[in-house]
């Protein structure tokens, strides 16, 4: 009997070799390769006729204005564009526990009208799928549950049903009998999410993937998984807050780096419509170390209120810590004020975080980092109405931002008075505000702006 050719994948990206190997060339990802085994498929066992096609110049064709249904969250029609698109494919991502299954169970409630539900669960079984349902008190007799691991099965049925939503919870849980290696595997998801897409866009039936993530933070399974699905969300928060942001990473149909915030509560997700007012609730007195920023979550502006606590250092190397904000770029920042405002933070342990637990990676935030940094060391608090946004280079020079205005405006909503802004957005300003905009062109003014030299 001749011995079964196999190959080796990565589990990570897909790379295919003929050995084993501990470091994938591709993704430099370790320990990732297993073995496979090389199944060959007759003629007979084709599910698809080769169809002949030709190509037309494109001018020819008529665009058509996609159809959308309201998720019943404004938060989440925001995050994906408008609402859920006849015949996408969505990728929703997080931790464990971080309220995925939830989210997805009161969506099914919401869209009761619509259409029938098919909710595919290979991880829970019914009578654990109805307690939740209880517990969020959802009623709604169109939601169709459907306890299968067999991806032939659930393709059989959504053909008999031919539902208007499809769940799939989750798709390291599926497999395929047409393939040999175990459930999750890259073969495995990437064969199974393109079945689903075949039979659900070509029926113009939404569908959203449930997908674990690892201990990075990414969708576990092949990125190639990403690439073939239409929209990629993200659910973000901290275990032991309550607060959780649906992050927007790709989307054909709307913007990326779109945010919803929500809060999870006992009768499940609750949307967040104002989250700056949300931020900055818990700020009552106005102690040093402490101030609020203007920052952009895609087309949304947010108030965050920033925090820094500096400490004299017990050894001989300064212990800096970021919660929220890249480590190196707090550890830039502390070099640009030490070089250019002259305050010795070389014995000091610094700590930043970013109230909420929200993550911020936008340049904005910069001259704040700065300036709670200062208010801490030198214990003098910055003034409770004052916003600061603002990018620092490493010459200690504030650089310009986008989309001024809107930050304006937010400020201007939650009544804060005075905002300080690189100059060089200053004279480009068109609107009148109420506010007292103060334009600085270095970090020495702005010390000097809010009391701070």
């Amino acid at each position: 009997m001749a011995k079964a050719k196999t190959i080796f994948v990565c589990n990570e990206c897909g790379y295919e070799t003929a050995k084993w190997i501990g470091k994938c060339p591709a993704c430099n990802s370790w320990n990732t390769f297993f073995e496979q085994k090389i199944e060959k498929y007759s003629e007979t066992n084709k599910l698809e006729k080769k169809v002949e096609s030709t190509p037309k110049p494109l001018n020819t064709y008529i665009g058509q204005e996609t159809a959308r249904t309201s998720t019943g969250f404004a938060e989440l029609d925001r995050v994906l564009g408008g609402g859920l698109v006849k015949g996408s494919l969505i990728l929703l991502g997080g931790e464990p526990g971080i309220g995925k299954s939830t989210l997805i169970l009161q969506l099914c409630d919401k869209v009761k009208g619509e259409g029938k539900v098919l909710y595919v669960s290979g991880e829970e079984s019914a009578e654990q799928i109805k307690l939740r349902a209880d517990r969020l008190n959802i009623d709604n007799e169109e939601i169709l549950f459907l306890g299968e691991t067999n991806i032939e099965a659930v393709n059989d049925n959504i053909v008999e049903l031919n539902p208007k939503l499809v769940i799939i919870d989750s798709i390291q849980t599926m497999f395929s009998e047409d393939l040999t290696s175990a459930a999750g595997s890259v073969s495995q998801v990437r064969e199974i999410t393109a079945q689903i897409m075949r039979i659900c866009k070509s029926r113009g039936i939404t569908t959203i993937i449930i997908g674990h993530v690892t201990k990075d933070g990414n969708i576990a399974g092949p990125r190639v998984l990403e690439h073939m699905v239409d929209t990629v969300l993200y659910i973000e928060g901290e275990r032991y807050f309550s607060y959780r942001i649906i992050r927007s990473v790709k989307n054909r149909y709307g913007s990326t780096n779109e945010i919803g915030m929500f809060e999870m509560k006992q009768e499940g997700m609750c949307e967040i419509t104002n989250p700056s007012e949300v931020l900055i609730s818990e700020r009552d007195d106005n102690p040093s170390g402490s101030c609020i920023i203007a920052t952009m979550e895609g087309t949304r502006p947010v108030l965050i209120e920033l925090q820094a606590l500096t400490a004299q250092s017990v050894f001989g190397l300064p212990k800096r810590t970021a919660n929220g904000v890249d480590y190196n770029r707090l550890a830039l920042l502390i070099a640009v004020l030490e070089k250019k405002v002259g305050l010795l933070l070389g014995s000091q342990d610094v700590y930043l975080n970013v109230v909420g637990g929200m993550k911020i990676n936008e340049p904005s935030i910069d001259l704040g980092i700065i300036c709670v940094a200062a208010s801490s060391y030198k214990n003098i608090s910055i003034p409770k109405d004052t916003v600061i946004m603002g990018e620092v280079g490493l010459t200690g020079e504030v650089r310009r931002i986008n989309l001024i205005e809107k930050r304006l405006k937010e400020a201007e909503k939650l009544g804060f008075k005075t905002c300080i802004i690189p100059e060089s957005n200053k004279k480009v300003l068109k609107d009148e505000y109420k506010l007292d905009i103060i334009g600085v062109k270095n970090i020495q003014e702005t010390m000097k702006k809010i009391g701070l030299k």
